[in-house]
């Protein structure tokens, strides 16, 4: 299916007049195969935490959208993404976490590969007992690494290799949430888990964007956050969501309450703010704590939403805390499922013939159509492309 640039059109006009990206973008496989290279490998998609290869030699494989990645942190502590097949025979390097204390051995002929990702050794590869042939430079066969960055505990990876340095992409994210870039205190299996949702993943991002939902998905919540102290957030072409101005701290039955991060200006004693960076990660900043949500699009109608909690200081992992860990992570994971009857029953509707990619409300959902616009907007620019 040829993607209507008529139609693409119609989404990138301004929000009082632009309609919604059409039902194909959610139900036709051949528009999200097209998606899955101009949006997710062309852009800073994120494919993993750095919480999960905290030691050197640690290393991750990671499928994403069929391709083998592996997360690896070097002998200097600096994480890396590699493709993970040999580049001999394209053997999976890795098939589950592990760390490296030597090389990255091949399970197939035990081609050899450094953290730094240089071919190191290719045994009879010149026949039985010769490891060298004058046919294999070894300084021309390492491991291709994939452009990646490390922003706030998310490994994001441009898979193309074509966009722009994400600290160019996302420089005014990274000022605006400057107060949170230190490090971050992850507290293990109490602070992390996966939702899967029967749909489509934009429909988590676009969801996710806007507070107007906010009364009737989630009325406990606003009951003391209410879409009136709500405000919206939109970075043309980088990033959409939300900010509240009465985040209420949370605390245990004795007042027990985690420690802040430093630094933070008064705006945060009571606010927070809820962030989509495109594609697919979403992020949540509070005055003590930090979450990160990781969309991985298992199909064109199913997703797993990863979630990892993080925190200011490093007691607020100690057992002391523990209960008022379980309580945020439970509070938030419920607040998450409450989402899902949303997100899966619009994928259900976006199989309506007659719906037109629906109206936006010029001044509630202008986060919500700014991702819209920005998925036009690459698939627009990869149609160009393909032109020329």
């Amino acid at each position: 299916m040829t993607i209507a640039l008529s139609d693409l059109n119609a989404v990138t006009q301004d929000v009082a007049q632009a309609r919604g990206l059409p039902n194909a973008h959610y139900t036709n496989q051949d528009v999200f195969d097209q998606e899955r290279k101009a949006v997710l490998f062309d852009n800073w998609s994120g494919i993993g935490f750095v919480k999960d290869v905290p030691n050197s030699g640690d290393a991750k494989p990671v499928d994403f959208l069929g391709v083998p990645l592996l997360i690896l942190r070097d002998h200097e502590g600096l994480v890396r993404v590699y493709q993970n097949t040999c580049r001999h025979r394209g053997m999976i390097l890795l098939d589950k976490p592990a760390n490296i204390r030597g090389t990255i051995r091949c399970p197939y002929h035990s081609w050899c590969y450094g953290l730094d990702g240089r071919l190191r050794s290719t045994p009879h590869v010149g026949g039985p007992g010769q490891n060298i042939h004058e046919d294999i430079k070894r300084d021309e066969l390492g491991l291709i690494e994939i452009n990646s960055f490390v922003w706030l505990g998310v490994v994001y990876a441009n898979v193309s290799g074509t966009a722009a340095p994400f600290e160019d992409v996302h420089k005014d994210l990274m000022a605006r949430w400057s107060m949170f870039e230190k490090p971050l205190h992850h507290a293990g299996p109490d602070s992390s888990f996966c939702l899967e949702v029967s749909c489509n993943w934009k429909l988590a991002v676009e969801n996710y964007c806007e507070s107007y939902h906010l009364p009737w998905v989630h009325p406990g919540l606003n009951s003391y956050s209410r879409l009136e102290d709500h405000y919206n957030i939109t970075k043309e072409d980088r990033y959409a969501g939300q900010g509240t101005l009465v985040y209420r701290q949370l605390a245990g039955e004795n007042g027990t309450v985690f420690p802040d991060f430093e630094g933070l200006g008064p705006q945060w004693d009571t606010g927070a703010e809820y962030i989509s960076v495109f594609p697919n990660v979403l992020l949540g900043a509070h005055r003590d704590h930090y979450y990160a949500i990781l969309l991985e699009p298992l199909s064109l109608d199913k997703t797993r939403e990863h979630v990892e909690i993080f925190y200011a200081k490093p007691e607020a992992a100690d057992a002391e805390f523990a209960p008022l860990r379980e309580k945020n992570t439970r509070q938030w994971k419920e607040i998450f499922e409450e989402d899902i009857f949303v997100v899966e029953g619009m994928q259900k509707g976006r199989h309506a013939p007659y719906f037109d990619g629906g109206k936006f409300s010029p001044v509630m959902d202008g986060p919500t159509h700014l991702f819209h616009k920005w998925v036009a907007d690459a698939l627009i620019r990869a149609a160009s492309e393909r032109k020329k």
